[in-house]
């Protein structure tokens, strides 16, 4: 599944144009390599490092969900494998 299709679907972005733009910018890291590219493969194992809410979270991909479902179901696509950690002043790149 495409990166981009996943933040969405797992309700990480608010919109697929966001996850998108955040991808393109260089702000996500899967697997400990920066991507670029919204259409970069990501499935079962993956590790995503995100920056959300003034916070760097580390998601590992459980699942990959079929649809933009609930909250609920949507969590149970991903596991968060680290505690956030705050984002001191401007948004940094990871």
């Amino acid at each position: 599944m495409r990166l981009d299709k996943f933040l969405f679907f797992a309700r990480l972005t608010k919109t697929r144009t966001l996850a998108q733009q955040i991808v393109g910018e260089g702000r996500i890291r899967l697997n400990g390599q920066n991507v670029k590219r919204a259409h970069t493969d990501v499935g079962p194992g993956s590790v995503i490092t995100i920056p959300l809410h003034g916070a760097i979270h580390v998601i590992r991909v459980e699942a990959l969900p079929q649809r933009r479902g609930p909250a609920e179901e949507a969590r149970g696509h991903y596991r968060e494998i680290a505690p956030p950690q705050p984002i001191d002043g401007a948004l940094i790149a990871i």
